[in-house]
């Protein structure tokens, strides 16, 4: 089992430059830890920097101020050890389900026999044995998201960020694949990073939720979620889920984000 990796965001702010030479802030003074093994979840509206705050973790951009620190190393660059799954599932469609989550493998010149194993581990715990060799135009959007989080984590990375993988899915199938992660996520003991926009989504699954202000998006509340786990369909009635929920709804009335009427 991975051992999860811990996060420190330290007064993070992040500027983008438009073609008109303006300065745009999406993100301004925003900190938070994370612990190893942690599942937390960030929610916020349209804009407000949660995609750029994940992007900041995985070292693909750069903060304008601020630093980011992983595992106690400072990010300066895209890093070992960490998977990232998003809204899209960018398969193939010319490689195989199984080619497909096999590909990191490949890109790092690894052993592809070392993993074969574990890949299909990973789709058996999806409900996908049997389609290995199918390709995804043969799959549902549903099935789909699944090979990509495969995808992500077949090489066991210590920390899972994720930016709104189930947004383009039917209710149904969301809160399936809710039930999936968790179960996977509980299994690999790593640490997930989460975007949504969905307050309940982000209630049942987390141990924390990070909410976000309109941008620029800064921390205004760091919540824990108090529930046994696992956590299944009963869970979603639970009078301390849906007061998470409520409390979060109001945060965004506060903030102008959701009208009171």
């Amino acid at each position: 089992m991975p051992a999860g990796m811990s996060v420190e965001i330290e007064n993070i702010r992040k500027l983008y430059h438009t073609r008109r030479g303006e300065d745009v802030e999406a993100l301004s003074e925003v900190s938070t830890s994370i612990q190893a093994g942690e599942f937390v979840s960030v929610v916020g509206p349209s804009g407000c920097g949660k995609s750029t705050m994940m992007m900041l973790v995985s070292g693909l951009i750069k903060p304008s101020a601020g630093r980011i620190m992983v595992d106690h190393e400072m990010v300066t660059r895209p890093r070992s050890g960490v998977g990232i799954v998003f809204q899209r599932d960018v398969l193939l469609e010319w490689r195989s389900v199984l080619d497909n989550v096999l590909l990191p493998i490949e890109i790092k010149h690894l052993s592809r026999a070392a993993y074969v194993d574990k890949a299909r581990d990973l789709l058996r715990l999806v409900g996908l044995e049997g389609f290995e060799a199918k390709y995804p135009s043969e799959l549902s959007g549903g099935m789909r998201q699944r090979v990509a989080i495969c995808r992500a984590l077949v090489q066991e990375p210590g920390l899972l960020l994720m930016d709104e993988p189930f947004g383009a899915l039917d209710a149904l199938t969301r809160e399936q694949m809710n039930v999936d992660l968790q179960r996977m996520w509980s299994l690999a003991g790593n640490t997930v990073v989460f975007i949504t926009h969905s307050i309940e989504e982000a209630v049942f699954l987390s141990d924390r939720v990070l909410v976000m202000s309109p941008r620029p998006g800064r921390v205004v509340a760091d919540l824990q979620v108090d529930l046994d786990r696992p956590r299944g369909s009963v869970a979603r009635k639970d009078s301390k889920l849906v007061g998470l929920v409520d409390h979060i709804r109001h945060l965004f009335q506060v903030h102008g984000v959701l009208s009171e009427k």
